[in-house]
């Protein structure tokens, strides 16, 4: 059932016109602002998408005010993946660790928000609706790739190695980015990194995942085609602690 919060619907896209919505607010941020792309990226119409997106679930956020989908989330449940033959992530991480756990699985992605609507309450919702979707399917382990905007590791020596020494995933849990395109996230010693201004640099996103006990994968993936540097967040919900699984289920990011 859809989530009519105040001021917005948080849904699974079920129409095309739900699901255009969700990838013309992805090209928006991704495409225009961030300068990604891809190969099924249809600049003519506005529209970031890929060849994953029929096998994902869309959450959308609405304005109710102006029924403009200004929030998105990209949920892709472990059947599902085996539909799709693999993991978004996979392209870019060995997630053989999560896969030989045994425990129920929800890759994230694309998620993103209107320019003008962040800092807002729109974020929360989403999570509200994300948190309702993981009890329904009783998913134990939630994780997917976010990116630091650009690919000069120099700039980001200090965030990155912030999350290696403080973040890195249990090996048991632990995804490990695929040597094509991998980057060592160890690039500073602990002593050399000022934890402060590194956590100011760490995108908002991926703080929000290490105030729930999230982890990182070893090492960051180089994604020259979005123009960004990722990595892989893994949340075992299993080791949430009561303030943090409330900060989850009711405080959003």
């Amino acid at each position: 059932m859809p989530d009519q919060g105040p001021g917005f619907t948080v849904k699974i896209a079920d129409t095309a016109d739900e699901l255009r919505a969700a990838q013309a607010l992805r090209y928006d941020v991704f495409v225009r602002e961030l300068g990604g792309g891809g190969v099924m990226v249809d600049h003519e119409a506005g529209l970031e998408r890929d060849r994953f997106d029929p096998f994902f679930d869309h959450m959308i956020a609405t304005d109710n005010a102006t029924g403009q989908v200004v929030g998105v989330y990209r949920l892709l449940r472990g059947e599902c993946a085996e539909a799709a033959g693999q993991f978004y992530s996979e392209d870019e991480y060995d997630l053989t660790p999560l896969r030989q756990s045994g425990r129920r699985l929800l890759e994230l992605g694309r998620s993103c928000l209107h320019k003008d609507y962040r800092g807002g309450t729109a974020m929360y919702h989403l999570w509200t609706g994300l948190a309702e979707y993981v009890a329904r399917h009783e998913i134990e382990v939630l994780f997917g790739v976010a990116s630091f905007h650009g690919t000069d590791v120099t700039a980001l020596a200090q965030p990155l190695s912030l999350l290696h020494h403080s973040h890195l995933a249990p090996p048991e849990l632990r995804p490990i980015a695929k040597p094509d395109a991998a980057q060592d996230m160890n690039l500073l010693a602990p002593d050399q990194i000022n934890r402060r201004s590194a956590m100011l640099e760490v995108p908002a996103l991926i703080k929000a995942y290490l105030r729930l006990g999230g982890f990182v994968g070893q090492g960051a993936w180089i994604d020259h085609a979005f123009n960004t540097t990722d990595v892989c967040l893994v949340l075992d919900t299993a080791r949430m602690n009561e303030r943090q699984r409330k900060l989850y289920m009711r405080e959003g990011a």
